[in-house]
């Protein structure tokens, strides 16, 4: 990895650069952040639907204390609008279960409805792999899994913008939710942002997507947004990602304004 070619082939690398071109794609200064759109939007009330796993569920914090509730009310109160939400999180979901939820048209109705989809999902797959074997093997069939992912997130993706390309996706990275000390943190840190890298390869794709840095708010130095089972956060921990996501909302120009 040491020569120019190397380097540029550095999954970190790649995903700066994707980060790069999507700011460069909603620079024109005609261009309105998410926020300042919805602020704008021709309806008085806003509709978000939130699919994946435990991370949309909530599981760590207090049912009230979950990261779409967090932000659906601080949309709200940054809008002006009445923001509904729709929780779908379900525990122990896998990006092809989900896909099969999708394609079943299981959610269709709220995806048409819905102004912002929130989606979160991948992290069991790696979880259910290292369950069979152990992490060590489930490391060495990274790869097969994370293109697996890859090709479950395009599909999902795919489907969402078939039925409302007008919907804002927004995407949130996996975290890496190891204590430094831990024994595979360092592996766990390096393999992250090629998980990652996909992520924002299906959201470069999709004009109305967005992909949350959630890896700056739940990662090793910030441990007391963990709930105690040490994978998941806590309430301080969805605030935190919910006030990301405000973050970047607040200071990205929207792509593709509807």
């Amino acid at each position: 990895m040491g020569s120019i070619a190397g380097w540029l082939y550095y999954p970190q690398y790649q995903i700066s650069q994707l980060k790069k071109q999507s700011l460069e794609a909603s620079g024109q200064e005609s261009s309105p952040t998410y926020i300042d759109y919805y602020s704008k939007y021709p309806k008085n009330s806003l509709y978000h639907l939130a699919l994946g796993d435990s991370i949309i569920r909530g599981i760590g914090a207090d049912q009230d204390q979950n990261l779409v509730r967090h932000f659906s009310e601080e949309l709200g109160r940054l809008t002006a609008k009445e923001v509904d939400f729709q929780n779908e999180g379900v525990s122990g979901m896998t990006s092809g279960e989900l896909k099969q939820l999708v394609d079943s048209s299981k959610y269709d109705e709220e995806i048409k409805r819905a102004d912002i989809i929130t989606v979160n999902i991948g992290g069991n797959d790696v979880l259910r792999a290292a369950k069979k074997t152990d992490f060590q093997s489930a490391f060495k069939a990274f790869d097969s899994i994370q293109e697996s992912f890859s090709q479950n997130l395009a599909d999902i993706a795919a489907r969402i913008t078939e039925m409302n390309p007008k919907a804002t996706i927004v995407f949130l990275e996996l975290y890496n939710p190891l204590n430094p000390e831990a024994a595979y943190y360092g592996m766990a840190d390096k393999l992250l942002p090629k998980w990652n890298l996909n992520i924002y390869r299906t959201a470069k794709d999709i004009p109305t997507a967005i992909v949350v840095e959630t890896s700056k708010v739940i990662n090793g130095d910030n441990l007391q947004n963990l709930a105690p089972d040490g994978v998941h956060p806590n309430s301080l921990g969805y605030k935190a990602i919910a006030s990301q996501i405000i973050f970047q909302l607040k200071t990205s120009m929207i792509k593709a304004a509807a």
